[in-house]
């Protein structure tokens, strides 16, 4: 009986494959204790080879935004717990907390708080006096509960804004932009604008943010990749859609390679085909397809600047769908 268990599941395995080569990844990060879904990389710009990779791992007691090193290991003083369904988490650079003082920021949602939250990088600090509330207007609490996050950095101005989506929402307005400011009383959010359509179909969790061309890029899971201005002074029109027939099932996780004169890709799990789908990031047409090894990949983030002799020509890391990470250097992805 066992042996006919055993036969039978690799044969499911074998038939949710996609045939395509297996790319291994350079490593794999050490587990978490419940339910891994979304990293985002900071960089280290004074030692990159201490950069650290932040994950989130979901629960709704014990959820955590937990920290690794580029070796894949925890940092237990760099990690937070005792979270409420931590969902996505992302980070920026240089946020102003006066006219003389700037810190990194990771910006994580806290589903079952209904709110967002702010700690600065890599001292660790909480910057947001316990969390942002938001889609505090809607009166339907399913609505109230965020899942993806992504910030914005306005290069003209500097100022940051986060964009952030949830479990259940509207036709339009699905995503909400609140941007950062920060005075003697601390750091405050204040809506900026109601954005995005939704095709009524599954969800939106995955956000990605192209700072440098301004552009935001959603996955509305069962239709396509929709592609708005980041700036809301840009105005509320969808300008792009695309990746409509490229995918299995589910289109999640999304991360932008940038290289200089704006090229670059951007990359999408094609999450149960267990694969990821890449993408010009000039005019955003299809370029390829590559089996990363991860299995049900909800988030992933790249950096394609150098952190040191094992990644040096940057990072890619994807969420795997047993409580881990992949790491992958850029170098194997062939993007050049």
């Amino acid at each position: 009986m066992k042996l006919i268990i055993l036969g039978l599941a690799s044969i499911i395995m074998a038939s949710c494959g996609n045939n395509l080569p297996e790319i291994a990844p350079t490593l794999v990060t050490e587990k978490l204790p419940h339910d891994s879904d979304d990293p985002a990389i900071w960089i280290n710009k004074e030692n990159p080879e201490k950069s650290i990779v932040f994950g989130t791992n979901k629960d709704e007691v014990n959820g955590g935004v937990y920290a690794f090193d580029l070796d894949g290991k925890i940092l237990k003083n760099k990690s937070i717990t005792g979270l409420s369904y931590p969902n996505n988490v992302d980070v920026e650079y240089g946020f102003k907390i006066n006219d003389s003082t700037e810190t990194d920021i990771m910006v994580f949602s806290e589903r079952e708080k209904h709110q967002i939250r702010m700690y600065s990088i890599p001292d660790m600090t909480p910057l947001d006096n316990g969390g942002f509330k938001v889609f505090a207007d809607e009166t339907n609490v399913e609505m109230k509960r965020p899942m993806g996050v992504s910030l914005y950095k306005n290069p003209k101005t500097d100022a940051i804004s986060v964009f952030v989506s949830r479990k259940v929402g509207p036709v339009e307005g699905y995503l909400y932009q609140y941007g950062f400011t920060s005075d003697s009383l601390g750091v405050h959010t204040n809506l900026l604008r109601k954005v995005g359509k939704f095709s009524g179909t599954k969800e939106i969790e995955a956000i990605a943010v192209d700072d440098e061309l301004g552009f935001v890029y959603y996955s509305d899971e069962g239709v396509g990749i929709r592609k708005f201005y980041a700036d809301p002074k840009m105005g509320n029109e969808e300008i792009g859609l695309f990746g409509s027939k490229d995918f299995k099932k589910d289109i999640e996780g999304i991360a932008i390679a940038t290289y200089p004169n704006g090229k670059g890709f951007i990359i999408v799990s094609n999450q149960q085909d267990h694969s990821f789908n890449f993408y010009n990031r000039s005019d955003n047409s299809y370029v390829k397809t590559l089996n990363l090894g991860t299995l049900e990949t909800d988030g992933c983030d790249i950096v394609t600047t150098s952190l040191g002799k094992k990644f040096p020509n940057g990072l890619f890391v994807s969420m795997n769908d047993e409580k881990d990470f992949f790491y992958h250097a850029v170098d194997s992805l062939k993007l050049k």
